[in-house]
């Protein structure tokens, strides 16, 4: 049977990245490429290299962000079935790239810069991988990089529900009123951006009353079927 892939996107806050990994575990045969990290990376060294960004987004339109990808030696590799990054040699950090900080910045920037050519990497490797694997990806505008998804899902949940779960990511180290905000704003720039846009082919997954993310996975499971 061929490989399929599953492209998994969805608000700010929803649980994306826990169900991307949890259905790692129930999709034979797969992997996952996480498109969202891919950006934050990129975002991220941009931040180490000490470039203004706030300079930076006044360029953005003419800005080649797979340019961007190779001259600050950003690669992107398969570890354990996951996608890891490297900046110059060096492995990256989730923490580093799931800030709040870098979560606005990404945003922004993705809503401005010549994603064409990022574009046009991300389906080569969709390609590549799907020689040999189910291929899960995570990220924004999944539609416009792989038209041809076998599944496109998109995860949403209240706003209360996504600002409890980011309160349980960041541990009580951010205030609630400034989560929810931060979620407002994100939800903002997204929707801008055309990133929450529902297609034709389109599986909504409401997953606010799910308590765990085994429920949430399941949920998507019985839309799809087990592979």
């Amino acid at each position: 049977m061929e490989n399929k892939v599953i492209g998994i996107e969805g608000y700010v806050g929803a649980g994306k990245t826990a169900i991307c990994k949890n259905l790692l575990n129930k999709i034979p045969n797969s992997i996952l490429l996480e498109g969202g990290n891919l950006y934050r990376s990129i975002v991220y060294a941009l931040m180490q290299s000490g470039i203004n960004l706030n300079e930076l987004k006044k360029n953005m339109n003419n800005v080649d962000i797979k340019d961007i990808m190779e001259k600050l030696k950003i690669e992107l590799k398969i570890e354990n079935r996951d996608t890891v990054f490297y900046i110059n040699g060096k492995r990256v950090n989730d923490e580093d790239i799931q800030s709040k900080e870098s979560s606005i910045a990404v945003s922004e920037i993705g809503k401005i810069a010549d994603n064409k050519n990022l574009f046009e990497f991300g389906k080569n490797l969709i390609n590549y991988f799907k020689l040999q694997h189910n291929v899960i990806v995570s990220g924004r505008a999944l539609m416009k990089i792989y038209p041809e998804l076998d599944y496109h899902i998109f995860v949403i949940a209240s706003l209360d529900e996504r600002v409890k779960r980011k309160c349980i990511q960041y541990n009580g180290t951010c205030d609630e009123e400034e989560i929810r905000q931060n979620i407002v704003e994100r939800d903002n720039l997204q929707e801008a951006s055309g990133f929450y846009k529902i297609y034709d082919k389109t599986i909504v997954v409401d997953v606010t009353n799910c308590k765990t993310v085994e429920e949430s996975t399941n949920l998507i499971l019985n839309r799809i079927g087990v592979l």
